[in-house]
């Protein structure tokens, strides 16, 4: 065989993963129409608990006064927001008649660069679309309307387009290891991942209704640190605070900018997202040692993180 002929066995083993990914998939992904007081949207959804919840992103059911959901068997049913969560982009639904089985979800934090992905969902009002590629790239940040940024987001090359956000980004073994929310231009798709923090955030949402977390109102960037600096405070790099929000508990504390923040709780920050991982619903009220290099030397304050409000 020349190498420019193709191995048939290659192409029936890609083709044969990505025909038993939707098999298993398709049944379980809704296409989403959403009235507005703006008009209709559209997007995608997916059945994840047996009992009718489905997840999508937050984007496509915002502002909705009505949701319906339809299946690749031809049944369709209406809904109603469970609760939605801007910061990740992540909204649960409920839907009002029997839905098909859940999709198994995965875990992101085990995706490798170069791995196969399946997209599924209904781009562009065509219902029932998969397109499949790799992972192209992981550890992503993504930035929301809210002005807070996802974190660990996927990056695929597999054809994403308008009405795909909601839908799954499943593994090989057919499990979702991701939520389609953006297109970032030709061969660039985005998704949120399915890991222990969105787990918490989705069982939040549908246990609740809503989303609870810390906040200590400082702002800043990842710095690396001098050779000097780095072996006394035992990190190669910290969060630089660049402002401090006037009567927040970080300013309440004496946090100043400038200062490095090296640890949190005991939880070395080496970037900006360090911080935000911890601002978890548990966090809230409770006292912190937040230590930070100021001047040449470690200097331990002490934090109260306050519940985050999002208008």
């Amino acid at each position: 065989m020349s190498e420019s002929t193709p191995d048939p066995d290659a192409l029936d083993a890609y083709s044969a993963t990505v025909m038993r990914v939707t098999r298993t998939v398709l049944p379980s992904v809704a296409a989403v129409t959403v009235r507005t007081r703006r008009g209709d949207g559209a997007g995608s959804a997916s059945v994840i608990t047996t009992d009718g919840h489905l997840l999508t992103s937050a984007h496509v059911v915002g502002d909705a006064s009505g949701i319906e959901l339809a299946f690749s068997d031809g049944t369709s049913t209406a809904a109603h927001v469970v609760g939605a969560d801007l910061l990740s982009d992540l909204a649960v639904l409920r839907a009002d008649d029997p839905t098909p089985p859940p999709v198994p979800l995965g875990d992101a934090a085990r995706l490798q660069v170069g791995q196969l992905v399946v997209a599924v969902g209904n781009p562009l009002g065509l219902a029932g679309s998969v397109t499949a590629g790799i992972v192209s790239g992981l550890g992503r940040s993504l930035p929301t309307r809210s002005g807070r940024t996802i974190d660990e987001v996927i990056q695929t090359d597999a054809a994403l387009n308008p009405g795909n956000s909601g839908g799954v980004l499943a593994d090989s073994a057919a499990r979702m290891v991701g939520v389609s929310t953006a297109v970032a231009g030709m061969g660039l798709g985005l998704a949120v991942p399915i890991n222990e923090t969105t787990r918490a955030i989705i069982d939040s949402l549908r246990l609740t209704g809503r989303v609870r977390r810390a906040w200590l109102g400082i702002a800043g960037a990842k710095v690396p640190l001098s050779p000097a600096a780095a072996a006394k405070v035992g990190s190669p790099a910290g969060m630089q605070v660049s402002s401090v929000v006037a009567g927040s508990p970080a300013a309440r504390a004496g946090a100043h900018p400038g200062d490095v923040v090296i640890s949190l709780d005991g939880i070395p920050i080496l970037d900006p997202t360090g911080v935000q991982r911890a601002m978890v619903e548990g966090a809230i009220g409770r006292r912190m040692e937040m230590t930070v290099w100021r001047n040449g030397a470690l200097v331990d304050v002490v934090v109260e993180p306050e519940e985050l409000r999002v208008p």
